[in-house]
């Protein structure tokens, strides 16, 4: 059998002590070796065919180099970007995600929990925030494990959290439909106990608030799925008056199910009823009309928030820091015109 290639014979191959191809090989510390230096390592590392021992490594630092990742709804189009973002950060710093869906129950939430500290996790992910009570996350935060909040923020610790900036991308939507003509506008709202859909509606009520001439509707879709959309949808073209001419969804999948609603009461997306979505899922572009939507950087909240999740384990405490990343309006087939 032959013989693992080990650290030292990389650091014989490019002439370095091995403490630096240690350095030139973690992309936590590569920026410490001089860049050409750097580069002789991994070029020894490639040639010996070296892979670096992670098990060993966190058995040195007490570690299992895994990091458990909690999100409520595997099958919602947002989380495979988070995801992809996530894991673009752990794997080359040695770790591993295990990933738990909750299904957006508080019950499966704690047994997974509780599941992934037995497997010695160094640390947690989630994306299931609410601004309820979380007993799962508040009792992570009293035994002082490493958290960070991605895309929701939770109410219940005071835990680092990367998210978009709501309040801007509901600012967008509304000043891209009031130069279209709009002046009758509705939202279709999304649970108030999430952090993002709360600060959505609460920008939508204060921005058209000092909008002149514009009147408005909330209606709560409840949830943020397809059907909700298309139940709130319905509530609101049944409703007596003049219907609105746009409508801000609470996400993209709220939004598809306004414009299913619409088609089955034989009205068209723009020309009748413009509808505007949230987030920029993968396939948004896809639907008929494409949608014009807020565009999150859903990766992006991935990679920052391990990035923020490792660097507190690494370094023995976290800082309870919110990053919020920009957000842009994606025009596209959905919004047009004002109709009279």
């Amino acid at each position: 059998m032959a013989r693992r290639v080990t650290i030292d014979d990389v650091a014989r191959r490019a002439g370095v002590h091995k403490a630096t191809v240690s350095r030139a090989l973690n992309a936590h510390t590569q920026v410490q070796v001089n860049a050409e230096t750097a580069e002789r390592v991994r070029e020894a590392a490639r040639e010996l065919g070296y892979v670096p021992n992670f098990v060993a490594r966190g058995l040195r630092l007490n570690h299992s180099m895994t990091v458990g990742v909690v999100i409520p709804d595997v099958a919602n189009p947002i989380f495979p970007p988070i995801m992809r973002g996530i894991e673009e950060c752990l794997q080359p710093r040695g770790y591993t995600a295990l990933l738990a869906n909750t299904d957006g129950q508080e019950s499966v939430e704690e047994a997974a929990f509780q599941s992934l500290l037995e497997r010695r996790v160094d640390g947690f992910i989630v994306a299931t925030g609410r601004l309820d009570d979380q007993p799962a996350i508040a009792k992570a935060f009293r035994e002082g494990v490493p958290v960070v909040m991605v895309n929701r923020e939770a109410g219940s610790a005071p835990y680092p959290a990367v998210t978009a900036d709501n309040e801007h991308g509901i600012a967008a939507a509304l000043q891209h439909l009031h130069e279209l003509g709009h002046r009758r506008i509705a939202h279709l709202a999304g649970p108030p106990n999430y952090s993002t859909t709360r600060r959505r509606a609460e920008a939508f009520t204060a921005i058209t608030g000092s909008m002149a001439g514009v009147t408005t509707t909330m209606v709560d879709a409840g949830a943020l799925t397809v059907d909700a959309g298309a139940s709130a949808m319905d509530d609101l073209l049944e409703r007596p008056g003049p219907r609105p001419t746009a409508v801000v969804a609470a996400n993209d999948l709220v939004a598809l199910g306004a414009i299913r609603s619409l088609r089955s009461h034989g009205l068209r997306c723009p020309e009748d009823v413009s509808v505007v979505g949230y987030n920029d899922m993968p396939f948004a572009a896809d639907f008929w009309p494409a949608l014009t939507t807020v565009h999150v950087p859903l990766r992006e909240i991935g990679v920052h928030g391990a990035r923020m999740l490792l660097d507190g384990i690494e370094a023995g405490h976290q800082e309870p820091a919110t990053v919020t990343l920009p957000v842009t309006l994606v025009v596209r087939g959905s919004t047009g015109v004002a109709s009279s």
